[in-house]
């Protein structure tokens, strides 16, 4: 009898499968994960809490609960903005995150920062947002659209660096978005 059905093989989905027959002649499938797949499953599964986590802090900023906002974020994070936006610069820690957070939303009658897309880079994330401002003294909203790009290390944001141009944004993390 023919012990060996088909000998150990990796499949296109990744796990790899040996088939043989029993002593009785019953047919006995083992697999397991590659690990490779196992460890692009982990990557996904920390990508996707990181992504919840900073819809968690748009959403925060939003309601003007800075404190909420920078909760995620690494207590020693890199916090940059362009030169060419209100108090643009380079900020250390999360005070310095908060600082910066506090002073964009304290120039405006309202702010609204929405995340429109979410992009993974290695150990980057490049969030392209929408955001509209309500001048202090105006009745017309601003709109303008730029990226944010957080890198991130045992999944807290350790550097978040802004742009005014989200594909200077995407050649900085080495990102594409999809559908291009």
């Amino acid at each position: 009898m023919k012990i060996w059905v088909k000998p150990p093989t990796t499949q296109p989905w990744g796990t790899r499968s040996v088939y043989f027959r029993d002593p009785d002649g019953n047919l006995v499938n083992f697999f397991m994960m590659s690990a490779k797949k196992e460890t692009r499953m982990k990557e996904s599964e920390q990508a996707e809490q990181i992504i919840s986590a900073l819809r968690a802090a748009y959403a925060a900023f939003n309601k003007g609960d800075i404190g909420a906002a920078v909760e995620a974020l690494d207590a020693q994070i890199e916090w940059s903005e362009p030169a060419e936006f209100p108090g643009g610069g380079t900020y250390h820690g999360r005070e310095g995150a908060k600082q910066y957070l506090a002073q964009s939303r304290a120039a405006w009658a309202q702010v609204i920062s929405e995340p429109e897309q979410f992009i993974p880079a290695g150990d980057r994330i490049v969030v392209f947002v929408h955001a509209r401002l309500l001048p202090k003294d105006s009745s017309e909203w601003q709109e303008v659209r730029l990226a944010d790009v957080y890198n991130f290390r045992n999944g807290k944001a350790i550097q978040m660096r802004a742009f005014a141009d989200r594909q200077e944004a995407l050649r900085w993390a080495g990102a594409q978005a999809s559908g291009q």
